[in-house]
């Protein structure tokens, strides 16, 4: 089921429920899915829906058009009226959630945008994809979490070339530093995306978001904080046997498990 919510200047951000997978799509095209005050807001709100729903188990996000997003709307920050602070970024409602989010870059994927990218559990790119920290070029510094999550994903050296030259890198060069999982055809984006979603969604919930939650928390520790981390939450889990033996039944079922 496809929705739309709406933003101030008559946009939007399309929703699309698939089964346990929420897709959210920028729906600003011809801005190139710049992330105005309106669809932030809008984004925060379907991150807080997807979070309470307990049907929904996996969140894409991906943008219309040929972009993906070229990050906040400058036209708007800069010349629009003086707001009052928004609160929470989208990228830190994101970051909070229990269940994972997949970010599906479908084209270029530019400083706010790709700290919404860098923001998600993993990237999924087409070949068409295009990421770049412009930044530090036009006199700004990241504020969405630029400067803490792309060193934890392509390591601190990669990271500073990155958002200190604003230099773009295309989607080859992603996957070879492991900003993007996978890259795929663009006709082939969002059927291997939700492909991947839809695995994940089929997973035990509870275990996914304890595991979720044990990789957020490990990320950037020392070995020895992230054992004990683990450690207390196996000991704390308190799986059903009977559920067990469903699961791993029916996967050793399928013909490409061994």
């Amino acid at each position: 089921m496809t929705t739309e919510a709406e933003t101030d200047g008559g946009q939007s951000l399309f929703v699309d429920r698939r089964g346990g997978v929420t897709v959210l799509t920028l729906n600003r095209p011809a801005r190139r899915n710049a992330l105005d005050r309106a669809l932030r807001r809008a984004l925060r709100k379907e991150f807080a829906t997807a979070e309470a729903d307990d049907d929904v188990r996996v969140i894409v996000v991906t943008g219309a058009g040929s972009a993906f997003s070229s990050g906040v709307d400058l036209s708007e920050a800069l010349t629009g009226p003086a707001t009052a602070p928004e609160g929470a970024t989208p990228t830190q409602v994101m970051r909070s959630l229990s269940k994972p989010v997949i970010a599906a870059v479908n084209g270029p994927c530019f400083t706010g945008g790709l700290e919404l990218a860098v923001s998600c559990s993993f990237i999924i790119a087409s070949e068409e994809a295009v990421f770049a920290d412009t930044h530090t070029s036009i006199g700004l510094i990241d504020g969405w979490g630029g400067s803490a999550m792309l060193p934890r994903i392509v390591g601190l050296p990669m990271a500073t070339q990155i958002m200190l030259t604003g230099n773009p890198i295309d989607a080859q060069t992603a996957l070879r530093i492991g900003l993007a999982n996978e890259v795929v055809p663009a006709d082939r984006l969002m059927a291997r995306t939700l492909e991947i979603a839809e695995s994940i969604a089929a997973a035990h919930p509870e275990a996914t978001r304890r595991l979720l939650r044990l990789l957020n928390d490990g990320a950037g520790s020392s070995t020895a904080h992230a054992l004990g981390l683990e450690a207390e939450a196996a000991a704390t889990w308190r799986p059903n046997g009977a559920e067990i033996r469903r699961r791993f039944s029916t996967r050793t079922q399928k013909p490409d498990q061994t």
